[in-house]
């Protein structure tokens, strides 16, 4: 699986004389990732059986945080260092709450350690760097430009997310390096602001405030201690009248229960639902996975109810195995 020959423009890279901390060893921090995943696993049809990313190193053992949808379902995983070193891994952890994955390296990695930084310090118009792995050439200069809620069609609820402006255009578990050296989050998503001239093109990433209070769970026990939260296999899109079903994970629990795509969302239970950040809340009120969800639905001019039976998202996905 070659990695692209890229660089990032010589004016948006950062320059080691701007900044109080040895940047050449932050950024041998920061790996490359690459992963199989079989053509019959869960995420194949959605997410791909080849990915390529980055992560980044956390513990001098060979620790590496990353974005988790890179190493979801995976069997093989590779990490490649700046200087071009393949070291098999092992995909430790997904949480599915925060997004976040670990991978321990099987192998000598032979780089630093990045230390996590306090993410929530981190305010708008700060200015931080988002680093690929491969050295100063693949990490960009870049700009906090909001700190907000992110809620994503595929059941996911990010509280105080960092948005981040000019945009790495290879941006999956890059590492957020904030000023004084530290890391500050994992690149998870690039999205548009405006159109035409007027766009503009942002970096979301998970904060790693995120982590802290789940990492020794995620080590221990590869999933965080509290509950799952109830799972519908339901891709929502919000548009001008309210929310819409835009897709169905297959064999989910609300595609087998009758839910189409194309319907109207009106509501959980007896509460309206106005847009996915309150979709996704009022769902994961309801109880556990396992949970049965009433849902309100528009369906071809008519009101319909559907009863589904939630579950445990990771009851879908292949655990991961040491090879």
């Amino acid at each position: 699986m070659p990695t692209p020959e890229w660089d990032i423009p010589l004016n948006l890279q950062p320059d080691p004389d701007d900044y109080d901390f040895d940047l050449e060893a932050a950024l041998r921090a920061v790996v490359g990732v690459r992963t199989h995943v079989p053509a019959d696993a869960f995420t194949a049809g959605t997410l791909g059986t080849e990915r390529t990313g980055n992560g980044v190193v956390i513990r001098e053992d060979g620790l590496v945080l990353t974005i988790g949808y890179l190493i979801t379902e995976a069997e093989q995983v590779w990490l490649i260092t700046h200087d071009g070193r393949a070291v098999a891994g092992h995909a430790l952890a997904f949480d599915q709450a925060s997004g976040f994955g670990l991978v321990q390296a099987l192998g000598r990695l032979g780089v630093p350690a990045l230390e996590l930084g306090d993410s929530d310090a981190l305010a708008v118009g700060a200015d931080a760097i988002l680093a690929a792995g491969g050295g100063r050439h693949h990490a960009i200069e870049t700009r906090v430009v909001g700190r907000q809620e992110f809620a994503g069609y595929w059941e996911y609820l990010l509280d105080n997310a960092i948005f981040t402006a000019p945009a790495h255009p290879f941006w999956s578990g890059s590492a957020l390096i904030g000023k004084d050296g530290r890391l500050m989050g994992t690149g998870s998503l690039i999205l548009q602001q405006g159109d035409g001239k007027k766009r503009t093109d942002m970096n979301m990433v998970v904060p790693v405030a995120h982590l802290r209070p789940v990492l020794d769970d995620l080590l221990t026990r590869g999933r965080a201690a509290q509950p799952p939260r109830p799972w519908l296999g339901l891709y929502a899109m919000e548009n001008e009248g309210g929310l819409v079903v835009g897709g169905l994970a297959e064999r989910g629990p609300a595609a087998e229960a009758g839910v189409q795509q194309g319907d109207r969302i009106l509501g959980v239970g007896d509460q309206e639902v106005a847009d996915l950040a309150e979709l996704w809340r009022k769902l994961w009120a309801v109880g556990p996975a396992g949970t049965p969800v009433v849902l309100r639905l528009g369906r071809d001019g008519s009101k319909v109810t559907v009863r589904v039976t939630s579950a445990d998202r990771s009851s879908f996905l292949r655990a991961p195995r040491l090879h």
